[in-house]
């Protein structure tokens, strides 16, 4: 009886997943696994929101694998020591898994590979995290996109890979022994964020309504923070409740059925698009991590210029994470982020470039607490996303271009129901006074704080600090 492992990494689910259905059509007996990180507390690139949303995951996908007559095994420790020991328990001759785009997730598909030599197991790495990924856009020259357009010109122009029928029956032996399912306190954490549902249900609900309405209007309501707008799908391409390559399909097809809508449809496409290039940024470049991808951006001189695991930030940084700044679209943007794990894109950018440009802090405490917040903390676009606002990163923002919260309030929060939301205590105060500085001494309402810099001065410093 031939024997094989799944592993189990960010592709939590049945439907369309490659390395789960190139191990069931291939072997007789299929062993899934998940292994879970032995860290605790809480860690650089990861937080309580986003592993609580990974626990109602895993939970889900044991039920459904269940459902089918499998079982979820659960291991804990480091990757290649859990998948060593399964292979001596089971007797399996091959391992399977999707590749990861990050740098900790490459590093161990290495030292698996070298180890499943010495152990005469067959490993199968398998493409599905991503459309195109890698080196499959390239200029013409051969060399990896440094800029985004370009990119996806050349990756709309690739033919697209098929999508797999989901796994309708597995085997799994009953003796395998496995760790219960974790909780946060698996990883001694704790959580008062209210987030998205979890698991593959849920998430393909999530697909369903946004392709029933909000798609067809996306390219006018997409920078709009309220909810209904976009689609929420980021935490599900993130764990991969749902198939990257099944949204661009849906995707398409709508635009393809109803022509009158494939602006709207193709301005959510390069929404993925965009995902995948700041992925590939991140394969050919993996010091955008340790610094600014623009090497002459790398002497500025930003306030707590110390990385953010041995430093946790100065007094202007705590009130950025607090939602106590004094600008209400940044702090709502906060609040929102600390009550449920997520933010809205436009809002993400607003507050980024706050950070960066207003307050002048080092965009790595930025992109550090936003990965240990968000529900969808995603390494290579929140990397990519956060040097953008920093105008150090590959396709940035030119460093002139500096957002004024009060102006962004205009334009897309006019009627201040995305401040009053997630803002209470300024829930009685004009729409319109939202949107301009209040008169000097005086907030907003009481108990709000006046605002914590000038923006129109710190502008000034963000522009001369760039020039230098």
């Amino acid at each position: 009886m031939s024997i094989a492992i799944h592993w189990f990494r960010r592709d939590l689910r049945l439907t369309d997943n490659t390395g789960l259905a190139a191990a069931a059509v291939a072997h007789d007996v299929v062993v899934p696994v998940y292994i879970v990180s032995a860290w605790q507390r809480e860690h650089h690139w990861c937080g309580a929101p986003r592993q609580e949303f990974l626990c109602g995951c895993l939970a889900s996908l044991a039920k459904n694998l269940a459902a089918i007559g499998a079982r979820l095994i659960i291991r804990c420790g480091p990757p290649e020591a859990a998948l060593e020991k399964l292979v001596s328990e089971t007797g399996a001759d091959a391992i399977y898994f999707n590749r990861d785009p990050d740098p900790y997730g490459r590093a161990v598909e290495q030292r698996l590979a070298a180890r499943a030599v010495e152990l005469g197991v067959k490993v199968h790495a398998h493409q599905d995290i991503a459309i195109h990924e890698r080196d499959e856009v390239l200029t013409a020259g051969g060399t990896p996109f440094r800029v985004f357009t370009p990119y996806a010109k050349a990756w709309l122009k690739l033919e697209k890979p098929a999508l797999h029928r989901a796994i309708a029956r597995l085997s799994t032996p009953p003796n395998i022994t496995s760790d219960p399912l974790p909780t946060l306190r698996t990883w001694g954490l704790t959580s008062d964020a209210e987030i998205i549902a979890p698991g593959e249900a849920a998430a393909r609900a999530r697909l369903g309504r946004f392709l029933d309405d909000p798609i067809r209007d996306y390219s006018a309501t997409r920078n709009l923070p309220v909810d209904g707008t976009n689609s929420r799908l980021s935490q599900d391409l993130r764990h991969g409740t749902l198939s990257i390559r099944e949204v661009y399909n849906q995707c398409t097809a709508l635009a393809a059925a109803e022509p009158r809508h494939a602006r709207s449809v193709g301005v959510y496409v390069n929404e993925l698009i965009w995902r995948e290039f700041y992925m590939q940024v991140l394969w050919h470049w993996p010091g955008v991590l340790e610094h600014e991808m623009q090497e002459h951006y790398r002497s500025l001189k930003w306030r707590d210029h110390l990385r953010p695991e041995t430093a946790p930030g100065g007094a202007a940084f705590q009130r950025w994470c607090a939602g106590e700044t004094g600008f209400p679209i940044v702090d709502a943007g906060m609040r929102e982020l600390r009550a449920t794990g997520y933010m809205h894109n436009r809002v993400r950018m607003i507050t980024a470039m706050f950070l960066t440009k207003d307050l002048h802090v080092w965009w790595m405490h930025g992109e550090s607490w936003f990965m240990r917040r968000l529900v969808d903390g995603e390494i290579a676009s929140n990397n990519g996303g956060w040097q953008w606002s920093a105008s150090t990163g590959t396709d940035a923002a030119p460093y002139f271009r500096i957002q004024n919260p009060w102006s962004q309030t205009q334009r897309f929060d006019p009627d201040g129901n995305y401040i009053k939301r997630w803002v209470p205590e300024l829930r009685d105060v004009p729409a319109p006074r939202l949107a301009a500085p209040p008169s000097p001494g005086l907030p907003l309402t009481k108990g709000y704080p006046l605002p914590i810099v000038d923006h129109h001065r710190e502008r000034d410093v963000a522009l001369e600090m760039f020039r230098r």
